[in-house]
């Protein structure tokens, strides 16, 4: 967990301040950018490891650097939003964010959702072989280059939606809970009124569907989702 490189964008210099120096001391390399526009261009380093982006900042707003980064980015991004705006979370997670944060929050909240994705990202990164490869229902996942082709179309997808498709597929046929999948790709017990899973999974539908006439994961009320197999091979 060590020398991971987390790169803050928010442009509240005081808790900027305050969060290098408690990060730091638990083991991080931080970074901050206090708008927008330079925390965007940071954003495109590969060797950042998480992103903590703000959503009320000048020049670029948190959403719009979420749409600056497309779909597609691999770099995890958590959002810090304004207590009790569920449209913020709501949008800040259509548009590719991993996770949430409300502001006030403790520093030790801050510290376990950290953990909680990087830990997630390294153990599912450890657990795949480099060739790995999943085929279910005309989906197919390239473990070796992160690559997710539907009936041959490439799309483009954040890397939580990666994981939360993979665990689905390699699960197909069968119900995989909320709770599941909050604990082993969001890293934390699904909470009361908690639309994250839902939002991710919407997201990963609406990449689908354009490839494919017909839905892959079905959604079975008060209890989960369930990827569907038609012909399969994994």
């Amino acid at each position: 967990m060590n020398n991971k490189r987390l790169l803050i964008i928010d442009d509240d210099r005081e808790l900027t301040e305050l969060l290098t120096e408690y990060l730091g001391g638990e083991g991080f390399e931080v970074e901050c950018c206090h708008d927008g526009v330079s925390g965007l261009t940071r954003a495109y380093d590969k060797g950042i490891d998480l992103i903590l982006l703000d959503v009320m900042m000048p020049e670029l707003n948190g959403f719009e650097v979420l749409k600056a980064l497309g779909g597609s980015h691999q770099t995890p991004v958590l959002m810090l939003t304004a207590k009790g705006d569920d449209t913020d979370r709501v949008l800040g997670l259509e548009l590719g964010a991993d996770d949430y944060l409300a502001k006030p929050f403790h520093h030790r909240e801050l510290l376990a959702r950290i953990k909680a994705i990087l830990r997630r990202i390294d153990i599912i990164r450890d657990n795949h072989e480099p060739v790995a490869l999943v085929k279910v229902n005309e989906v197919e996942l390239n473990h070796a280059t992160r690559q997710v082709c539907c009936h041959g179309q490439i799309l483009e997808l954040t890397g939580t939606e990666y994981q939360i498709l993979t665990y689905l597929m390699e699960h197909h046929g069968t119900i995989v809970s909320k709770e599941t999948l909050s604990e082993l790709v969001l890293g934390r017990k699904l909470s009361p009124f908690d639309r994250s899973i839902d939002m991710h999974v919407s997201n990963i539908r609406r990449k689908l569907l354009p490839a494919s006439e017909q839905d892959k994961i079905k959604t079975i009320r008060g209890a989960g989702y369930i990827f569907l197999s038609g012909e399969s091979l994994a």
